[in-house]
């Protein structure tokens, strides 16, 4: 008898309330149903807290500790973005079998409120090594503009990259893409 080991997939949600975890709760649905039982997705709300990155780090590493096994990491927009944070300026001491980002902001500027978002200039050298990303934006994205993907196609010139022609930012909650390179891995 052959025994299936279950993949763990930690998403985090897009914005930083309620409201943003129900709507990014279709892209997981979506995924869930195409992906079926081999595996299991956790979606943890994450409120935001009153520090400059909304206590991402602090979640991600509460989340992240509590899974065992072969481990994706999925990320849409803000939630994308401080994963990214969070892998390039902290040791992972799991076992992290690819890395999916959907509609990811590039953060810039000097306004105080974004300082806690922003990556290290030399963030992609500091990412887990030989862990596929994968990078996902659609053309017609109205809330992130799709050229803020060029800056990462730029620092990760290893990741895959898929250009979507239309879908908006939440890929007409449609994950159907990212569950075919999840399968592949």
């Amino acid at each position: 008898m052959t025994t299936v080991m279950t993949k763990h997939i930690l998403f985090l949600q897009g914005g930083a309330g309620i409201e943003d975890h129900e709507e990014d709760a279709k892209l997981v649905e979506s995924l869930n149903r195409i992906l079926g039982r081999a595996y299991v997705i956790h979606y943890p709300l994450l409120p935001e807290e009153s520090t400059p990155d909304f206590g991402r780090i602090k979640q991600i590493n509460k989340e992240l500790s509590a899974l065992e096994g072969d481990i994706i990491l999925m990320g849409h927009s803000l939630g994308a973005s401080m994963l990214l944070k969070y892998l390039s300026e902290h040791e992972v001491n799991k076992k992290i079998i690819g890395v999916f980002l959907i509609s990811t902001p590039f953060w810039s500027g000097d306004e105080d409120w974004k300082q806690g978002f922003i990556l290290r200039p030399d963030f992609a050298d500091k990412l887990p090594q030989n862990v596929p990303v994968f990078l996902y934006h659609c053309i017609d994205d109205e809330v992130v503009p799709f050229e803020q993907l060029s800056q990462y196609k730029k620092k990760l010139p290893g990741a895959t990259v898929r250009e979507i022609p239309a879908g908006g930012h939440q890929l007409n909650d449609d994950l159907a893409i990212v569950a075919k390179d999840i399968k592949s891995l």
